[in-house]
């Protein structure tokens, strides 16, 4: 297994050539690409969570032989709401989201984390979110935030071919269940898995169910 941050967040350092490469999500796909074929990877499994899910659809696309399936916790190829398709966010709200984060970026964390996590009857989550944010480069989570919730991947599902596990949860604000529905119904070869579980981040919340569901996906591949 291998395990690896974005530039500017946990240790990474801050850059890795995003300046010079290319807007993200790509930039971040190129990084993707990048680490496959340094250590050679050939049909590796993906786990992506939230919009880096969607991170992997695109490394996928370009670099096909590198990645032979996908893990999706909690993923949403686009947040905004549309005709006929429910993201969980009207403009108006990612307008003022980032408007938020751009003033304040500190406050935004703490005040955003906990929503984000759920489980409010377990605030060390929450804070364990807000000491990772405020921990990332204010500069770079302003570039991620932005790729994370202005940038529409639903096209990018209809070139998914490998096979794909979805994980959501029962209750997700950032989220909700038609987005997991949406991106199951768009790739064929997916199995939706809802998680006993709250909140967008089950891999901290509910880290047994979310690792015997990954685990069950992994034996079908054998």
């Amino acid at each position: 297994m291998l395990r690896f941050d974005w530039g500017g967040g946990g240790g990474a350092l801050a850059g890795g050539g995003r300046a010079a490469g290319p807007p993200p999500p790509h930039g971040y796909a190129a990084d993707v690409v990048d680490v496959c074929e340094e250590l050679d990877l050939r049909q590796a499994v993906f786990v992506g969570h939230s919009v880096s899910a969607m991170v992997g659809v695109l490394a996928a696309q370009a670099a096909p032989e590198r990645i032979g399936a996908h893990v999706m916790v909690t993923p949403s190829p686009c947040y905004i709401d549309d005709e006929g398709y429910r993201g969980g966010f009207s403009t108006e709200d990612i307008d003022e989201l980032l408007a938020s984060l751009e003033a304040n970026y500190l406050g935004w964390s703490s005040a955003m984390a906990p929503v984000i996590m759920g489980n409010p009857e377990r605030p060390e989550l929450g804070q364990e979110l807000t000491n990772s944010f405020c921990a990332t480069d204010p500069d770079i989570a302003r570039v991620f935030a932005r790729t994370t919730f202005l940038t529409d991947s639903r096209e990018d599902l209809k070139a998914v071919s490998v096979p794909t596990l979805v994980l959501e949860c029962e209750q997700d604000a950032i989220a909700p269940r038609e987005v997991g529905a949406y991106v199951h119904a768009a790739i064929p070869a997916s199995r939706l898995v809802t998680l006993d579980a709250t909140g967008h981040c089950p891999q901290l919340s509910a880290p047994r169910a979310t690792a015997e569901a990954i685990l069950g996906f992994l034996e079908s591949l054998r």
